[in-house]
């Protein structure tokens, strides 16, 4: 199928673009410490960072996947549905809790400040990486699906596109 690219998309599309450069760049110079990067240097009220939690965590793909899995599934995927909801909740109280006390920011972090290994940091290191891919590359073609109609370039450029900025 051929796609025609609209001006307008594109423009939209790079101003997005920049604008997201622009804010990130804006925010780095901002940042002078872990804890200014992690958690905005305490300057956050609860609620809000309660509400970025929630955002991160039930994200629109997730919410989308499980009412797909509801209509697939019906009852079975209801329960999965609770199991995540359950899953947050184990997130929120067993794992950000104890590192909120102890004055960490990562999981790693606080495994190191108990154990004292570089090992751990290690494995830390490379399960992030690890999963991070897991994530990345479904959104890098979806993303390349995405830019293939708007912008009228060919799947893998997309792809490329993308992942480059």
């Amino acid at each position: 199928m051929k796609y025609i690219p609209s001006p307008w998309a594109i423009i939209i599309f790079l101003a997005f673009v920049i604008a997201v450069f622009v804010i990130s760049y804006y925010f780095a110079k901002r940042t002078r410490s872990s804890e200014g990067y992690f958690v905005a240097g305490g300057n956050i009220h609860w609620s809000v960072n309660g509400i970025a939690f929630a955002g991160d965590y039930l994200s629109a793909a997730s919410f989308l996947g499980i009412c797909g899995l509801i209509a697939v599934a019906g009852y079975d995927g209801f329960l999965y549905s609770i199991g995540y909801l359950a899953g947050w909740m184990v997130a929120l109280f067993v794992v950000a809790e104890p590192l909120k006390r102890m004055g960490k920011f990562t999981f790693a972090d606080a495994l190191d400040s108990k154990f004292n290994s570089k090992g751990i940091r290690l494995i830390a290191a490379i399960s992030t990486l690890i999963v991070s891919m897991f994530y990345l590359i479904p959104q890098m073609v979806g993303a390349g699906s995405l830019v293939t109609p708007l912008l009228g370039l060919p799947h893998w450029a997309g792809v490329l596109m993308v992942g480059t900025i």
